[in-house]
């Protein structure tokens, strides 16, 4: 009988796609596997087609010589895989072991016993107002998670003696059994579903824990929080997580910050940025005024003197240099950067408006101002 083609095999079009390809292995090799299809010949027979036609298509070598000659160009073997082993099936090992994985273990040897693992990390949010991220602070943090029991020491067992060997893997977690597949019978390792890979049994469990070893503490941990952390911030507590598994280490706790927004003050990195209103008086004089700013001596927001020049514009910005917030890791200061709004007053009486008219008249304001004149000009050369 001749060979079908291999797009066919897989259901696809010459033009499919690497992923569209490995997609179409997974479910028909779920469909033929023998193990949902025992004693049945041509599941076993459609199985071994769809398997070939994936090592030829998961290749790119094979896959560019087969669209240029067909099963010609094949050899005598075929895909080589059935006739000469995989060779370089282009991933087809791994969805292989994949597929097997599924029906209880690896290729025999493979080990699916349960080993020592970390334990779990908690993860903890702590709520912070702007001057405790910026300064550093203390705070107490709650965290639950699973202690030895002092009962029974972490036995699990009223007793010693309550402890016994698995008597269904003989103490080593694993048991063997054989399965059958199209290379004919292997054996697998799995864990032992009576002690569940611990390779004991507890006949009499504690009362405390009810047989788990641990018991369920809320514990008070004192952390120091370092100036400069902001909202991306994580501070790990190494070992302060839930217990290992097996012997395995402790997982870790992860601190999270939630911080609270500044009247004055908005962050981006360690800069800080504000906004000061001052009079058209002001920036048209000049003046000394007091502004906030971060006091690192004191921990805690203070006033700074700040020259404002003559002639200051809206939205002119200055930058304190150093005045920022510090780096946590060490690394320098930011800034300070005070943007200026002169605010314009919104109801004046007959005297000050008439004193602004002569304002107006003495210092040519009337008119349009050279920065005016340079906007209007570029208006004006737009539309012509």
């Amino acid at each position: 009988m001749s060979k079908r083609d291999y797009y066919e095999v897989l259901g696809l079009g010459k033009g499919a796609s690497e992923e569209e390809i490995k997609k179409a292995y997974r479910k028909l090799a779920m469909k033929y596997h023998p193990d949902r299809n025992p004693d049945d010949k041509e599941a076993e027979e459609n199985f071994k087609e769809v398997n070939e036609a994936y090592e030829v298509l998961s290749d790119k070598n094979k896959r560019t010589q087969y669209d240029q000659f067909g099963h010609a160009g094949m050899g005598a073997n075929g895909a080589g895989g059935f006739g000469g082993g995989f060779g370089g099936g282009g991933g087809f090992e791994d969805i292989f072991g994949d597929i097997f994985d599924m029906f209880g273990g690896g290729f025999g040897g493979g080990s699916r016993a349960r080993r020592p693992q970390k334990g779990a990390d908690i993860r903890v949010q702590v709520d912070l107002t702007f001057e405790e991220a910026v300064f550093g602070t203390e705070k107490e943090i709650k965290i639950k998670r699973d202690e030895t029991c002092d009962t029974c020491d972490g036995l699990g067992a009223a007793s010693e003696a309550d402890v016994k060997t698995c008597t269904n893997c003989g103490g080593s977690g694993q048991v063997r059994v054989n399965q059958r597949t199209p290379f004919g019978v292997m054996q697998t390792v799995k864990t032992c579903d009576v002690c569940h890979g611990e390779g004991k049994t507890i006949e009499k469990p504690c009362e405390t824990c009810g047989g788990k070893g641990t018991v369920r503490r809320e514990r008070k941990i004192n952390i120091n929080i370092p100036a400069g952390v902001d909202s991306d911030s994580v501070l790990p507590l190494r070992g302060e997580g839930q217990p290992g598994v097996l012997g395995g280490p402790t997982g870790d706790v992860y601190v999270y910050f939630s911080i609270q927004t500044h009247e004055f003050f908005q962050r981006e990195g360690n800069d800080v940025y504000c906004e000061i209103p001052i009079t058209f008086v002001q920036a048209s004089l000049g003046d000394e005024i007091n502004i906030p700013s971060l006091d690192e001596n004191k921990k805690k927001v203070g006033q700074i003197k700040f020259t404002i020049p003559e002639g200051t514009q809206s939205h002119q910005t200055f930058r304190l240099k150093g005045r920022g917030i510090a780096n946590p890791m060490g690394y320098g200061r930011g800034d300070q950067y005070v943007k200026i709004k002169v605010e314009v007053p919104r109801k004046l009486n007959e005297d000050q408006k008439e004193l602004l008219r002569k304002f107006a008249e003495t210092s040519g304001t009337h008119e349009i101002h050279e920065q005016g004149k340079s906007f209007w000009n570029r208006v004006k050369s737009y539309f012509q």
